[in-house]
């Protein structure tokens, strides 16, 4: 069952941001763009490359106005662990959220049954709290943060441009389509 276009639910969670153990809530995700990128472990193979590839493309995304958190089932001070000790996770400027009793995660849909972790999940989530675009992977695929940034990017766009929509590989500045009549059978 897809969660496009659904409202994320209700959460509280404690999170490794800036050096920092902080609260994080649903409502402090309204009123902005945000991008939830659960992933299974801490500590692990495949994750720390995506975490630290997302860290490179964090200050763009900021500048969009995007807040990035992510989720794994591990705690928060499991997250302050890993950061102090890999290189690439000490990139790391976007809150880290700790889940360890699964709430976020379910909420989202993506908790391996029996298993207490997370799929490999990212989650684009508009300022109304809505989810615009989702992609889960299998365990052995990462994630591309330039990927996720061009997703952010088209979801921004027709947000702000109503009657628009942005076709397949659209980046920015690009040519746009009005869904019409005219163009039925054209493309």
């Amino acid at each position: 069952m897809t969660t496009v276009n659904k409202k994320i639910k209700s959460f509280k969670a404690s999170a490794f941001r800036n050096g920092e153990f902080i609260d994080v809530s649903s409502d402090d995700v309204l009123g902005k763009w945000a991008i939830f990128f659960f992933y299974p472990a801490d500590f692990t193979f495949v994750c720390p490359t995506e975490l630290g590839d997302l860290a490179d493309h964090y200050e763009e995304l900021s500048q969009r106005g995007v807040e990035v958190y992510s989720v794994s089932t591990d705690t928060h001070f499991t997250h302050k662990a890993w950061h102090d000790a890999s290189d690439t996770i000490g990139k790391i400027n976007y809150t880290m959220i700790g889940d360890p009793n699964g709430k976020v995660t379910e909420n989202f849909g993506v908790m391996r049954k029996g298993q207490g972790l997370a799929d490999r999940a990212s989650f684009i989530v508009d300022p109304d709290g809505i989810i615009q675009a989702m992609e889960i992977t299998a365990e052995g695929v990462g994630r591309d943060a330039a990927e996720l940034v061009r997703k952010v990017k088209a979801a921004q766009y027709v947000r702000e441009h109503p009657g628009e929509v942005c076709p397949a590989k659209w980046k920015e500045g690009e040519a746009t389509l009005a869904p019409s009549l005219d163009l039925v059978g054209q493309i």
